[in-house]
């Protein structure tokens, strides 16, 4: 079994949020990996997470979980309309095959009023593991879909741990050349417009 005791202050501090929060909602985590993530939101609702490599992951321990593991791509979720109060991706975003899509999705799956909690590195350049490049405005550009409540840019230790972002509060400083930093943003579904 992996540890997960760090997740707890990574969906509730560095989003402005506490614990209660996540009461009686359901909470869908996009890349979730298998260190049970969402373990700690037991007065929740339902929890699940979404991962392309989740078989792989039982190895690890997943099905001891009190948590749903579902082995969907976030470009093609396998949930009815409006399933989630709660969609975060932390650290994941980047790491999709088609980010249009993905947002499409992530706004389908989410009730209106809902909450997408997004924690991502921006601005590197684009690899085989991370071959999506997220911008800085990323969050704002959303509109009209969804409506910044809260938006962070935060500067990468030398360690590049993006985790550790919220904690270490780094200054972003941008430069005339690629500088990666972290995005961490509270973001709200919209009502569809006709």
């Amino acid at each position: 079994m992996l540890g997960n005791e760090h997740f707890e202050a990574l969906f509730t501090e560095q989003f402005g949020v506490n614990r209660s929060f996540f009461a009686g909602k359901r909470i869908l985590e996009i890349g979730c990996g298998p260190r049970g993530s969402l373990e700690w939101a037991s007065d929740a609702s339902r929890r699940v997470g979404i991962d392309p490599l989740v078989d792989a992951y039982r190895e690890f321990g997943i099905d001891l979980h009190a948590m749903e593991y579902v082995a969907d791509p976030v470009e093609h979720l396998s949930f009815a309309d409006g399933s989630f109060d709660v969609v975060s991706s932390l650290n994941s975003l980047d790491h999709v095959d088609d980010l249009a899509t993905a947002m499409s999705e992530i706004a389908r799956v989410l009730v209106p009023g809902g909450s997408f909690l997004l924690e991502v590195e921006f601005g590197h350049s684009p690899t085989p593991a991370e071959p999506i490049e997220i911008p800085a405005d990323f969050a704002t550009s959303l509109a009209p879909v969804f409506t910044v409540a809260s938006v962070n840019q935060f500067g990468l230790s030398s360690g590049h741990q993006v985790h550790r972002a919220h904690a270490e509060k780094i200054p972003y400083r941008q430069s005339r050349r690629r500088t990666p930093g972290v995005l961490i943003a509270h973001l709200i579904r919209e009502p569809s417009t006709p």
